[in-house]
């Protein structure tokens, strides 16, 4: 009963980081695991009126299978770690964005006057791409140099120049704030799409284009995930060995 009652009492962005298969229950009972992975598993189930006991017995389920390869991100030294979200997430959201905006620009002209909410998913996705190819460069050009420039420092025990931003908490500070736009505006686009559920009368190219968004959001969902719950804290500790 006892760790029972600490689990609950565990951020929800912990449980992910240390076993990303947990992210499955959460996203089951739309818990955001990623923008708000701050909160514990008690106020999370709270909020959404969930008996955290049922929830605390899921996770412990899938933590004591054995199945399924999950990767330790945590044990990877920050520069690999910031080398692979830009590789990885970064390289997919330059990718999929051109794709999706001309299948959602289609599916405007053809299926717009019978399902109107496609302008809005449109608008909503735009606006998005949009903020997120800048976010990533900042993050390229600015926060991830300054990170592997710590990572060097410490193993070559030399110091760090301070940078131009100050502390490395300022430019997460934002980072995470625009990570928290992107989460509210794809929580608006899985409503509008009914859990990225196509309409009855849904031709191939509306099926693909929901799938795809959905993709898309699960991508940006572990992309986030990487930074907020471990990236960001242990750059912010790394910053602070340097005194």
């Amino acid at each position: 009963m006892e760790t029972l009652q600490k689990n609950t009492q565990k951020e929800i962005g912990q449980f992910v980081a240390e076993d990303f298969r947990t992210a499955a229950i959460f996203s089951k009972y739309k818990i955001d695991f990623c923008c708000q992975g701050n909160r514990t598993v008690e106020e999370a189930c709270d909020k959404k009126g969930i008996d955290s006991n049922t929830l605390i017995d899921e996770l412990n389920q899938v933590l004591d299978s054995k199945g399924g390869e999950t990767i330790d991100y945590k044990s990877w030294p920050l520069d690999l770690l910031a080398e692979y979200i830009e590789k990885k997430h970064h390289r997919y959201v330059e990718e999929k964005t051109p794709v999706l905006r001309q299948f959602l620009d289609k599916l405007c002209k053809v299926h717009g006057e019978r399902h109107p909410e496609l302008f809005k998913i449109n608008e909503l996705f735009v606006a998005s791409s949009g903020e997120l190819a800048s976010h990533m460069k900042k993050e390229e050009l600015i926060l991830f140099p300054f990170i592997k420039k710590m990572v060097k420092a410490k193993l070559e025990n030399s110091a760090v120049q301070s940078p131009q931003f100050g502390t490395v908490e300022n430019p997460i500070a934002m980072m995470m704030e625009e990570h928290d736009n992107e989460g509210a505006r794809f929580r608006e686009i899985d409503a509008l799409t009914n859990n990225y559920t196509p309409p009855a009368d849904a031709c191939n190219t509306y099926k693909v284009t929901f799938a795809m968004l959905e993709e898309f959001e699960k991508d940006l969902h572990l992309h986030i995930h990487l930074e907020n719950n471990i990236l960001f804290p242990e750059a912010i500790k790394l910053e602070q060995q340097f005194g």
